[in-house]
Order: structure tokens, then sequence, then C-alpha cells
């Protein structure tokens, strides 16, 4: 059962490693009596959780899916999608890998496994090791569509739980490469890279270029409630996108969903 004076938050990890908890700590000061139980398990364990009724919000790094749908309608479930912020995701490699930059396509011929080593891309002879996140992250999904082209991953691709497992593999590998969000590029032991774009310009992951559109691997995460929230639930996501709310989402990583003022 919900309980009628907390919250159950459940499902992305990019939101609810960190963000999420950052919110609700300034939330529980302005409402002490309010509790919070926050599982980051990723995007689809959160959606799930929903539709079975034991989680009040879903946090979630995509967008619902038609199967996603269905089974919620047959449950008596409709989703409400609540932009909270907009986040990036970076890749990173080991501080000691010396290239700095890659090609748009070779950012895919990484990840899919067509380049297999770095030498091949300018950088020192070694096989490529590849971090992903585990299939039931919103991010691996968007990772997917935005950088693969929709392409599969790798074979030898390494799948992982959450963005800091993939930052702390990369700085313990010379060879490693993986994606993260937005809120985890400045973890020890990695840094981030620029990518070159089609029409060769070179970009940085930064709020601006990530504001104006430039910044090809950005996207929007979201909170899902069953329906429209009411009660405590409308309470915390008032709180979310107020000024406040969205000011601690930028000190989080993320880019604001609304402009504080």
């Amino acid at each position: 059962m919900l309980g009628r004076e907390g919250l159950v938050i459940k499902g992305s990890d990019t939101l609810g490693a960190k963000m999420v908890p950052m919110l609700a700590e300034a939330f529980k000061r302005q409402h002490p009596e309010i509790h919070f139980e926050i599982a980051a398990e990723g995007s689809t364990s959160g959606i799930a959780a929903l539709i079975d009724g034991t989680c009040n919000i879903a946090m979630s790094s995509r967008t619902v899916k038609a199967q996603e749908e269905s089974v919620a309608m047959g449950k008596g479930v409709t989703f409400y999608p609540i932009v909270v912020a907009y986040d990036a995701m970076c890749v990173i490699v080991n501080v000691d890998n010396p290239i700095t930059a890659l090609r748009v396509r070779d950012v895919e011929g990484i990840f899919t496994g067509d380049i297999k080593d770095w030498s091949l891309i300018g950088g020192r002879r070694g096989r490529i090791s590849v971090y992903t996140r585990n299939t039931s992250s919103g991010t691996y999904q968007d990772w997917k569509e935005l950088a693969m082209r929709k392409r599969d991953y790798a074979l030898h691709s390494q799948k992982l739980a959450g963005n800091e497992q993939i930052a702390a593999e990369v700085a313990r590998n010379p060879h490693g490469i993986g994606y993260v969000g937005m809120a985890y590029v400045n973890l020890p032991g990695v840094r981030t890279i620029s990518v070159v774009r089609g029409d060769g310009i070179r970009i940085e992951p930064t709020l601006e270029d990530i504001q104006k559109g430039r910044w090809p691997y950005a996207r929007a995460t979201y909170f899902y409630t069953n329906g429209e929230p009411k009660g405590t639930v409308r309470r915390f996501v008032e709180f979310v996108l107020s000024p406040t709310g969205q000011r601690i989402v930028e000190i989080a990583g993320f880019v604001p969903a609304r402009t504080s003022r």
C-alpha cells in the first residue's frame, strides 16, 4: 500500500541517483511530515511499478512505449507525463586517453562494434572496451536511438546498472569508453570528449549547446504519474517545477525544464 503521507518514487538511475534525492530533501525541509522511498533501478522498472500501483511517481529518461501504454490501459492506468529536466548524454573516456574529439559517425561505429581499436581513429593501439547501461535503462534506449541510429550494441559491450558504475569502469580502464548523464561527467578518472558533427563543427556538452539544440545526445527526462497528479504528489511536482526546484535541478547537473527567475 502507498502511504498517505509518503511518496514512493521509482525508476531512472539518471534521475534517482542524485537529482530526485536532492529535491526530496529540500521538499522535506518544508514538509517534514512527508517521507520518501526512492528506488533508482531503471526507467523500465519505474514504469512497471506505476502500472502495478507500487509507486506514486515513475522517473524516466525516455517516453513510455506503445506496449507499456497498452498494458497500462488494461489495468486502468493513464500515463501523465511531466518534463522535469533536460539531460545531455556525454561520451567519457579515461583521463589518460589522448583522444579529445570523435566524429559522430565514429561514436556510432564504436558503440555498434564497427570500430574496435583506438588506433583506427587516431588513438594509441588497443582494443576499445565499450561500457553501456543495461537494457532496463531509458538511457540505454535513448543512446541507441540518438547515437547509433537504432542499430544494435556491439556484442563485446559490457552492460552496467548506472552512470557511476560506467564512470568507475572507464576510470579503471585506459581503453574504456562509455556514456553518462551530464550530472556524472566530473567523476574522478574520466573526462568528456567533444563531438564533431557531419558539417565539421566541433561542439561540447555545455549548457549553451544543449539549450540551443546543438548537442546531438540531449533528451528530456520525465516524471510519470497515473493521471494528473493530486494531493501530496501534486505538491511535490509543483515544488520540482518551481524556481527553487529548478535551481536544484541545475545544481544537480541538469538543464532546467523551466527558466528560474
